[in-house]
């Protein structure tokens, strides 16, 4: 495969990556509007569709083209240059934190909305795992973390200090996200509703 064609399938990767994230991101934001149980059920299912369909299939050719092409192009040089560095640790953080925390944390919403429809109510237990705390962080940290990723490949900023900012803001934004965007759902319309 040559150059061009892994560039290709790299690309091809981050574009399905990308609108997955956004495809769950929203439907994260609808789940939190919800004020009706089965509304709520069916975007926490939109959420593992995007997961699934979109975010793993775009990480996996992330994953295989970004390896072959370091290794291919760059050796062990591209852990010399902070860019490329950068790149390279936070798409891993990104790939071990999507696979245990965001993943855990769709199929445990998806158990519990099904289990509470057939209860006809919303469970405690449902109440209780949509205000925790880490999974909502990590969900909010995603699309800051995958913007400063693309960023870093198209500026390929070559000191480290830079790549230290950007990472910085990448947290800011998400810690923002997660003191602010909750707020705007005040409540728990799913406990109201019950």
């Amino acid at each position: 495969m040559t150059y061009t064609m892994l560039r290709l399938v790299h690309l091809i990767g981050a574009v399905l990556l990308g609108a997955g994230l956004v495809g769950v991101f929203v439907s994260d934001l609808r789940a939190r509007a919800m004020t009706a149980l089965a509304l709520y059920a069916e975007s926490v299912r939109a959420m593992a569709v995007f997961y699934d369909g979109l975010v793993v299939p775009g990480a996996l050719l992330l994953a295989g083209s970004g390896t072959w092409l370091i290794v291919e192009f760059h050796g062990w040089t591209a852990f010399e240059q902070p860019w490329l560095a950068g790149m390279i640790a936070l798409f891993l953080f990104e790939f071990v934190e999507g696979n245990t925390v965001t993943r855990a944390y769709i199929v445990r919403m998806r158990r519990l909305a099904g289990e509470s429809l057939a209860q006809g109510r919303a469970t405690p237990a449902l109440l209780q795992a949509r205000g925790a705390a880490l999974p909502t962080f990590t969900h909010f940290l995603d699309l800051p973390l995958f913007a400063t990723i693309l960023a870093l490949g198209v500026v390929r900023p070559q000191d480290w200090a830079t790549l230290a900012a950007a990472v910085a803001i990448a947290l800011a934004v998400a810690v923002a996200l997660t003191l602010l965007l909750p707020r705007l759902y005040p409540g728990d319309p799913l406990g109201a509703a019950a």
